[in-house]
């Protein structure tokens, strides 16, 4: 795996909820992942913006939360029909 510091980190755009976004999104440890997709989940549940940037960077967000949980944690895909 590629040293996470060759990569640039993406720009804080929103600081009550980015940053435990990005803990999730690096996590490698399910136990560990768990935890911090909750922690993601609630912060950004929690953001009262409705500044239409930010609105759609939360729905991306949630959406790569989805991902997480589904590929990562094994939850079931609630969006197949």
């Amino acid at each position: 795996m590629a040293d996470a510091k060759n990569f640039p980190s993406p720009e804080i755009l929103y600081p009550e909820w980015q940053p435990e976004h990005q803990a999730a999104l690096l996590e490698l440890d399910s136990e560990k992942l768990r935890e911090r997709v909750a922690a993601a989940e609630t912060a950004i549940f929690n953001d009262s913006s409705d500044a239409h940037a930010e609105r759609q960077a939360i729905e991306d967000a949630l959406a790569s939360i989805r991902v997480l949980k589904r590929d990562n944690l094994g939850f079931p895909d609630w969006e197949k029909k």
